[in-house]
């Protein structure tokens, strides 16, 4: 037995007598309340949910008739009183309250019924401010709060999920609910108030550009849970965040199984690198593996963009993930059945493109309906002991770079393009991170290595390693342009680079030997120029 206030033991089971039911989401109240009515259970209500539950023909209290005060100010004040409150948070076996209870009027509600105004979904939707204000609700997360600090008496639901649950256990136990039922629900209901709250503070910091709040929460709603985490011994559930944001969060599972913890991790990383292609500017694709692109291209068709992204490793692009920026058509859909593939991301899928996939009935396929916006605003957050590293999203794209030239050569048109290309990629390749390309494809991905010229060597080695896959003559390292994500801290990176082919370089630049790499990059004919601005990614 638990304890409550004055040591008094909360009872096992309470008999539900009297409800308040005030919901915005109405699905299922109706039969909740029919439910609640055949128990016996008197039913008080407030507002458009009063409304709704006596055009079922039920008999309904309004709650007003309780208050003795009728709703004012457009209902914005209709349960902030003493005999509402008081109801809800009346320790029932406590003499004094007893006696307040019996001197001010006030009768008990055992259970609360409430879930609250729609602020989430008039936040995704982009409504004005005004608009989002006015939906924050108030009255509700009160009587939410009061219910569940007293769930020794009362029970608390926020969920329509969970009526069936609640008229099963009050059929189950002769209209009572025992106390560990209500326990659970009182849990659920701080983590509804808590994650409301945050949407809410979170909005806010946005409206007002307030980009280090000193309160900052995290919340989310349970999507789905997980078999397990990154690895069988951890547990992983899947939040979401309601930002309107197209991806693996907001996306539509056409088939397959569900995604794993891994699965969703890799899809999020694949599809946020090919909004950084936008689709008028023709067909690209990415493909994903361990979080890391080991492929990535644009092309003439979007079957060539995934035939050049593939080419550049075709080894780690087994069991990967593929991410395109167009409607995923037919022909495309045939090449990539060809390999083994975890998950396919695209905005659109056309009929027959879906149908070819169904064949493979473990291949996911999500669709989105868009691309994210690589310049929007929003937060990336981590977590790490006793704390949570946030900062804004890296919202830095190459086109809005004033790029300078550092060297005696300008690279040429060509260069540019490739150079421009390949910082897109580098952007969302794990730090150390080098990238060489080509005519809009990769040449070869060095990731996530201690030193930069590590990362160099094993670019130049996985070319090495597609020219002889393919049969090409040289690799196409030869000729390429090569970004890094941060400066080269000394010429040996570069001249690794160099090396493999590479004749044009970007890089952010502000190194303490920036000159001894410039001078480096005009002995060998190279063209470099500086971005100033940094990529990481941890």
């Amino acid at each position: 037995m638990a304890v409550v206030s004055k040591k008094i033991p909360a009872p096992d089971r309470v008999k539900i007598r009297t409800a308040l039911l005030s919901v915005s989401d109405k699905s299922g109240i109706i039969e909740l309340a029919r439910a609640l009515s055949e128990q016996g259970v008197k039913l008080l209500s407030t507002g458009g949910t009063h409304k709704a539950i006596a055009a079922a023909g039920l008999d309904v209290t309004d709650v007003s008739e309780v208050t003795g005060f009728p709703e004012i100010m457009d209902g914005r004040v209709k349960t902030l009183h003493p005999n509402v409150h008081g109801g809800l948070l009346s320790i029932r076996d406590d003499e004094d309250h007893v006696a307040a209870m019996k001197e001010h009027g006030i009768e008990g509600i055992d259970l609360a019924v409430i879930n609250l105004y729609p602020f989430e979904e008039v936040r995704a939707a982009g409504g004005d401010y005004p608009t989002t204000v006015e939906n924050i609700d108030i009255g509700g997360p009160a009587m939410i709060r009061a219910s569940a600090k007293n769930h020794a008496y009362v029970t608390i639901v926020t969920d329509p999920a969970d009526y069936a649950a609640l008229i099963e256990a009050l059929k189950a136990n002769g209209g009572e609910t025992e106390y560990a039922f209500r326990q659970k629900l009182a849990a659920k209901a701080y983590a509804r108030t808590a994650a409301y709250d945050t949407a809410i503070s979170n909005w806010f910091a946005e409206a007002l550009e307030i980009e280090t709040p000193v309160y900052r929460t995290i919340g989310g709603v349970l999507k789905e849970a997980m078999r397990y985490g990154e690895n069988p011994h951890q547990s992983a559930g899947f939040y979401v965040t309601g930002e309107n944001r197209p991806g693996v969060a907001t996306a539509k599972l056409l088939q397959g199984k569900q995604l794993s913890y891994n699965n969703i991790n890799d899809t999020d990383g694949a599809f946020e690198l090919i909004g950084e292609f936008a689709a008028d500017q023709g067909p690209a694709c990415a493909i994903i593996k361990h979080a890391n692109p080991c492929g990535v291209a644009t092309g003439s068709t979007l079957k060539d963009a995934y035939l050049r992204a593939l080419a550049c490793d075709s080894t780690s692009a087994f069991g990967g993930i593929i991410a395109v920026n167009q409607l995923l058509d037919a022909e495309t859909a045939e090449e990539i059945v060809k390999l083994f593939t975890e998950v396919i991301i695209a905005p659109e899928v056309s009929d027959e493109a879906q149908q070819i996939i169904a064949a493979k009935k473990n291949l996911r396929l999500l669709v989105t309906g868009g691309l994210p916006d690589p310049r929007s605003r929003g937060i990336t957050a981590k977590t790490v002991a006793g704390g949570l590293l946030v900062q804004s999203r890296d919202s830095g794209v190459i086109e809005d770079v004033d790029l300078k030239v550092v060297t005696k050569r300008a690279p040429t048109a060509t260069e540019l393009e490739d150079l421009k290309f390949a910082y897109k990629v580098a952007k969302h390749v794990k730090s150390n991170a080098i990238v060489y390309a080509k005519d809009g494809q990769t040449a070869g991905i060095g990731a996530g290595q201690m030193s930069r010229i590590d990362s160099a060597r094993i670019a130049g080695l996985k070319a090495e390693d597609a020219a002889k896959a393919m049969g090409w003559p040289e690799p196409m390292t030869k000729g390429s342009a090569v970004a890094s994500e941060a400066f080269f801290p000394f010429a040996d990176g570069l001249l690794s680079a160099i090396s493999a082919g590479a004749t044009a370089v970007i890089q952010p630049g502000g190194s303490m030997r920036d000159a001894e790499v410039i001078a480096a990059a005009d002995e060998h004919n190279v063209a470099m120029v500086f971005t100033g601005m940094r990529h990481f990614r941890h």
